[in-house]
């Protein structure tokens, strides 16, 4: 059967025909992996915190040029110095004074604002008794991140007549890098054993057992050493990291599963382990390379988004699925011609398992998927019906953004970010900012004024046209206050008249405005929506910039929802072309893309019931973090499920194909389908999701979401739609199934 194959077997027999040559050929695979490693030594320094704003967006444009022109915006790192007297004391005055200097002298910092030793007033707290002093950093974000970590530690830790703490965005960058690590560490420890557990009962040996971890590594090792390569010529985000290492670890295990399995097959049929290794690579190494073809095309949709964390990890999902594909492809075989026979060594569950030989009508899939063959129209639509009721809370979905209240109450960072927004007036962190760029208005007062800057002259506009505007701005449904150059506004009234703080506000460079939110929540829905009514209030000058973190929410959610369309027309046209050139069927593809949307529409709707609404708690405890639902993580988590489920359909079809194409009528061959791949999709599932179940046992909300979204996808997926939807739907078809290149052969 086998020698109609003469490429194939001359692969195998120069690769692992022999001993000496399959532990050569190992060894050249570890100095691959070797050199990978080397490779990807120090990446994590390389990776950028951040991408989840477009670069070219307008609020990061008026962030810039307010740090830029103006020595303002929202700082990175806030420093709360606290005394135990008041910061105006003697002692404190000196201590802050101190603490300014220091920070203004370091070259990495761009500008320092604080309380010392002007006594700016809204720079001090309620009681008197701390101080804010504010920090913004030159250089890229991986430079601020890095900065910002070290001004942090060398302040916190310093003992004197201050107490600091810090709050901001690098502080909130580092500390959920430490949760992240810290909650990596605690899932691997829990999860290791029952993984090992399972992938012992899945496998039927110990031996069996470690091939996934050296496909695992060969793939997370070659991925990493690809991710340092990208970084030379694009920004990474350093979330690829977490995300790549899970994905390539559950591919590892699904790789090596159906190849396993297969080789298993054949020498229980008393085929050599040459020939074996040959027909795995054949059958089920071709499903693999299917797989991973589609799920790097699925993840490469995501470089229509024009985030850097979506880009890089359509680079790096991509990779680690090829990755892992030459793993399966390469490094398993070598190991499996090396191991033989022996790869059923230590059975540990021996006693209690099933026997691998009984004939397949008497299995448990095969009976389910008789069961389920026999009434397709009652178990398709109750299943569909379970999943649209699983699928409602989704379309009561607040989208946001996450800020620091997504941090554990025990955190130090969110202590500091709390205590920021209940004992100082000073809202700067949720400000809205409107930058008039070429707009000059005389400060009421002498004051020194930024030194001009190359660029077009001001244009000139009269104060009485900037106070017409900021007064109009303050009548706007959420805004509280608006504070710039001509003083500031309440309700559409100038309530107090500008003073020498004004000339902050202007400049050669421009003019621009402080808008404080009525809400304490500019990343939710009602940030979105202050953003939208800014912008569309006429100003006076057309090149009119809204920044802040309404407007990076707006903008984030408008660069997705703009590139939506075609990203969507992008991952359906490539599965189905993929699924189409592996079936030769067009509506098997169909099928696939559908019941993969159902099932990730129902994975939704319970993240929005778990993580927005809050119900059941139950299942993760109390959720910290506002009640909206991260814009970015969904987009990203889904392509991540949808990649594994088109990973589970293949393996599925891969089975129902052989027995199709050897003449077996469709719904016998979707039972004996079932019956060989039900055990290998569902053990894939079950490690994968109590790796990312692991994740929801973490203090960081971000974790949690990612690992409880990502499992309940692959349980859904593996139970509902493969096990039930999938027969149904392909019993209910027929002959339909295979038309048009199978139309001849079925039944």
């Amino acid at each position: 059967m086998l020698l109609h194959q003469p490429r194939r077997r001359f692969w195998a027999t120069a690769v692992y025909g022999t001993s000496r040559r399959a532990v050569v050929s190992l060894l050249v695979l570890c100095l691959v992996a070797t050199a990978a490693a080397v490779g990807a030594y120090g990446v994590g320094e390389r990776l950028a915190p951040g991408g989840w704003t477009p670069a070219a967006a307008q609020s990061t444009r008026a962030d810039a040029f307010l740090a830029d022109r103006f020595g303002a915006g929202q700082p990175h790192l806030v420093l709360l110095a606290t005394a135990k007297e008041p910061v105006d004391s003697p002692h404190a005055r000196q201590a802050g004074q101190e603490l300014t200097s220091r920070l203004a002298t370091d070259p990495r910092i761009a500008w320092v604002h604080g309380y010392w030793p002007h006594h700016t007033p809204h720079l001090r707290s309620r009681d008197g008794r701390s101080a804010l002093v504010a920090v913004r950093f030159s250089g890229e974000e991986k430079d601020v991140l890095a900065a910002g970590k070290d001004i942090a530690a060398r302040e916190t830790q310093r003992a004197g007549a201050l107490t600091v703490s810090v709050a901001g965005e690098a502080a909130l960058f580092s500390e959920m890098e430490r949760l992240s690590t810290d909650g990596a560490m605690v899932a691997e420890i829990i999860v290791a054993p029952l993984v090992l557990l399972i992938l012992l009962w899945a496998f039927g040996s110990l031996v069996a057992a470690l091939l996934p971890v050296a496909v695992g590594a060969f793939a997370v090792l070659t991925t990493t050493a690809l991710l340092r390569l990208l970084s030379e010529t694009m920004t990474v985000s350093v979330f690829v990291l977490n995300i790549a290492s899970a994905l390539g670890f559950g591919l590892a295990v699904d790789y090596s599963l159906l190849l396993v399995s297969r080789f298993r097959e054949e020498l229980a049929r008393g085929t050599r382990t040459v020939e074996a290794v040959e027909c795995a690579v054949r059958t089920a190494g071709r499903a693999v390379a299917f797989s991973a073809t589609t799920i790097a095309a699925v993840l490469g949709t995501l470089m229509v988004f024009p985030l850097t964390l979506t880009r890089s990890l359509a680079a790096g999902g991509a990779a680690v699925a090829l990755c892992s594909a030459a793993g399966a492809l390469l490094v398993l075989p070598v190991l499996l011609a090396l191991l033989g026979r022996r790869v059923n060594s230590l059975d540990l569950f021996a006693r209690w398992r099933t026997r691998a030989d009984r004939p397949v009508s008497e299995g448990r899939w095969y009976r389910l998927a008789v069961w389920v063959t026999r009434r397709p129209v009652l178990v398709t639509l109750g299943t569909l019906l379970l999943l649209g009721l699983l699928a409602a809370p989704g379309a009561g979905a607040r989208f946001g953004m996450y800020d620091d209240r997504i941090l554990p109450s025990s955190s130090p960072v969110a202590q500091a970010s709390q205590r920021l927004r209940t004992d100082f007036a000073a809202e700067s962190g949720s400000a809205a900012t409107v930058v008039l760029p070429d707009v000059h208005v005389a400060p009421p007062v002498p004051a020194v004024a930024p030194a001009a800057l190359p660029g077009p002259a001001p244009r000139p506009v009269s104060s009485s046209a900037v106070h017409t505007y900021a007064a109009r701005l303050s009548r706007l449904p959420g805004v509280r206050q608006v504070q710039t150059a001509t003083g500031i506004y309440r309700d559409g009234r100038r309530t107090a008249a500008a003073g020498p703080w004004a000339a902050g506000f202007t400049g050669p460079a421009g003019t621009w405005l402080s808008v404080t939110p009525t809400t304490d929540s500019p990343l939710s829905p009602d940030g979105r929506q202050l953003t939208e009514r800014l912008r569309e209030e006429p100003a006076p000058t057309a090149a009119a910039l809204v920044g802040g973190p309404g407007a990076r929410l707006t903008d984030t959610e408008e660069a997705l929802s703009d590139r939506l369309p075609l990203a969507m027309v992008l991952t359906v046209a490539a599965t189905l072309l993929l699924m189409f050139a592996y079936t030769r069927s067009l509506l098997v593809p169909v099928k696939a893309v559908v019941l993969n949307a159902l099932s990730l529409a129902a994975t939704f709707g319970i993240i929005v019931a778990v993580f927005q609404q809050g119900r059941p708690e139950a299942l993760l405890g109390t959720v910290n973090g506002p009640a909206t639902t991260d814009v970015v993580i969904p987009a990203v988590m889904f392509c991540t499920a949808f990649g594994l489920s088109m990973d589970y359909e293949v393996f599925l079809l891969s089975r129902i194909l052989e027995e199709h194409r050897r003449g077996t009528p469709t719904t016998l061959a979707v039972a004996v389908g079932l019956q060989r791949t039900g055990r290998l999709f569902t053990s894939a599932a079950l490690v994968f999701a109590v790796v990312m179940a692991s994740l929801a046992a973490c203090d960081l909300v971000l974790l949690q979401l990612i690992g409880f979204g990502l499992a309940v996808a692959v349980v859904l997926d593996c139970t509902l739609v493969r096990a039930l939807l999938v027969p149904a739907v392909m019993s209910l078809a027929g002959r339909a199934n295979w038309w048009p290149a199978g139309r001849r052969r079925a039944r």
